[in-house]
């Protein structure tokens, strides 16, 4: 497990695809969690403060004490956190804008048997900017090509599974979503490009320390799978460069948007 930023009171890493961030009795047979793999590696209990859906990759955030992950909770909360996105998704995307569009709570059958159900939508907004296309020769469903773009991604509200839900929205679904995606083109990326994965990565965290008062900006590598899809797609210059963790750093939302 990469250990991206770590201090008395904090510790970020970046969270590899297809791994559970903590133990649920529903994967009670799962042996490779985030908190125990993190807890035995730095020898020290850690709280979570957010999660990261299993299939995606990228920084998560974990606190050193109980005080640390209430005032991190809170941040979250108050949207005082920003978190940057980049994904892979189906067809040409060429502009930036905002996804405002409710959604309703998702409930798992087991988990959340016993919650309310029919509840109201809630509000959530993403935001996004297109950095790049591709056409590939390879036939998909009745098209002998299939097209592709890469996405920043940047969520206002945190809803389950938001980001997933949004571009599905918008006739983008992430490549690799097995629940909002197009399983067409999921298997044709695999069978192609032996890329099997969630194509969505939480690049960058930007906060301020709960403790020191400093402003915090945490970036996460891609993995290798996800570099050998952006070499085949001709996309390398849009691999972003990675300084692992700034301090005091000019932080705001057009910044990291470039």
């Amino acid at each position: 497990m990469m250990i991206l930023y770590q201090d008395e009171h904090l510790v970020a890493v970046n969270k590899p695809s297809g791994w559970l961030v903590h133990r649920s009795w529903l994967d009670r047979h799962e042996k490779v969690v985030v908190m125990q793999t993190v807890r035995d590696q730095i020898g020290q209990h850690v709280f979570t403060v957010h999660r990261l859906d299993r299939p995606t990759s990228g920084v998560l955030l974990m606190a050193l004490s109980s005080d640390v992950a209430r005032q991190l909770s809170q941040q979250f909360e108050q949207h005082q956190i920003q978190k940057v996105y980049h994904a892979v998704v189906r067809g040409y995307v060429t502009d930036s804008g905002t996804i405002d569009h409710a959604l309703v709570e998702q409930l798992d059958k087991i988990a959340d048997k016993f919650a309310q159900e029919n509840k109201e939508a809630q509000p959530a907004v993403s935001h996004y900017r297109a950095l790049s296309q591709v056409e590939v020769p390879m036939a998909v469903g009745r098209y002998d090509t299939a097209r592709y773009s890469l996405v920043e991604l940047m969520p206002q509200t945190g809803r389950k599974h938001q980001l997933r839900r949004h571009m599905k929205h918008i006739f983008h679904p992430i490549i690799g979503d097995s629940a909002h995606g197009d399983l067409r083109h999921n298997r044709a990326i695999a069978e192609h490009f032996g890329c099997q994965r969630l194509m969505l990565h939480a690049s960058h965290l930007s906060l301020t320390h709960p403790v020191t008062g400093e402003p915090l900006l945490i970036s996460a590598p891609w993995e290798q799978r996800w570099q050998d899809l952006m070499t085949a797609f001709g996309w390398t210059e849009q691999c972003p460069e990675y300084n692992g963790v700034e301090i005091n750093p000019s932080i705001t939302q057009d910044s990291l948007k470039r």
